[in-house]
């Protein structure tokens, strides 16, 4: 099961499994917009605080955050606001 705000594991499937020669221009439109917030959505959330499905899920989709800081706390940081 995916983390809350997260592409679903079977919608990602589904889109990979479905030909691109069978798709409509929606279709591959909304799969690369879906792909784009779900990526973000990686990169938001620490890994520390994303479920053991949702880092496999990640593993496997190539959707890894490398950094167990969200970009929100390197922002923070950068602008001093965040305490160590």
């Amino acid at each position: 099961m995916s983390d809350l705000g997260r592409q679903s594991f079977t919608d990602k499937a589904s889109a990979a499994i479905k030909p691109d020669s069978q798709k409509s221009t929606t279709e591959h439109f909304g799969d690369k917009m879906k792909g784009h917030t779900d990526s973000a959505g990686s990169t938001m959330q620490p890994n520390s605080q994303k479920s053991t499905s949702q880092q496999m899920g990640d593993t496997f989709s190539t959707n890894q955050n490398h950094n167990d800081r969200s970009m929100m706390d390197k922002a923070k940081d950068a602008l001093g606001m965040e305490k160590h």
